[in-house]
């Protein structure tokens, strides 16, 4: 028995280094006045090519929430599958179950868990721009860096939606490839 524990000890620190090291898959960002824009306009068109609504969506109602530093280039994404964004403000919380998405800007904290709720059985994607710590119970959270984004993927969020997220998408926010 001794010998064993002793084995298993000495392996430990091989097996740690065999693991690969994992980096979280980053986007460039675009070029222009507002690169964060083009940028979470990107990565927003990446995370809705991933998703899979109960039905088929010929248009997919993108709305905007809070007040969003980097929304000004949303209304460019098209799907690949011929889907056309139709981008709208959100003015009034109770209208959140009539989007298909929902990005979500800098709001209190009160306002967004209320948001957040009303839409937690709903099939609706929700992209938080402005959560760091990918805390408020949205389902993506983009973290933005001077020369980069990427996003953090709430999988308690996604789990408990009605929409479905491709696996790969939880690999890549995992950093594997």
């Amino acid at each position: 028995m001794r010998h064993l524990v002793f084995w298993l000890l000495l392996m430990v620190p091989v097996a740690v280094m065999a693991a690969p090291v994992l980096r979280p898959v980053v986007m460039p960002l675009g070029d222009g006045p507002d690169r964060m824009a083009t940028g979470a306009a990107r990565m927003t068109d990446a995370i809705l090519e991933f998703t899979r609504w109960p039905t088929a969506r010929p248009f997919v109602q993108l709305c905007v929430a809070g007040v969003a530093d980097h929304a000004g280039q949303l209304d460019s994404i098209t799907l690949s599958n011929g889907a056309q964004i139709q981008v709208t403000r959100l003015s009034d919380p109770s209208g959140a179950t009539r989007c298909d998405a929902l990005y979500i800007g800098r709001m209190a904290a009160l306002d967004n868990r209320r948001l957040l709720g009303m839409v937690r059985d709903a099939a609706v994607v929700t992209i938080a721009e402005a959560d760091a710590d990918c805390r408020s119970g949205a389902m993506f959270c983009l973290m933005f860096a001077p020369d980069t984004l990427n996003f953090q993927l709430n999988i308690d969020a996604v789990s408990r939606s009605t929409v479905r997220i491709d696996p790969r998408v939880l690999r890549l926010s995992k950093g594997g490839y």
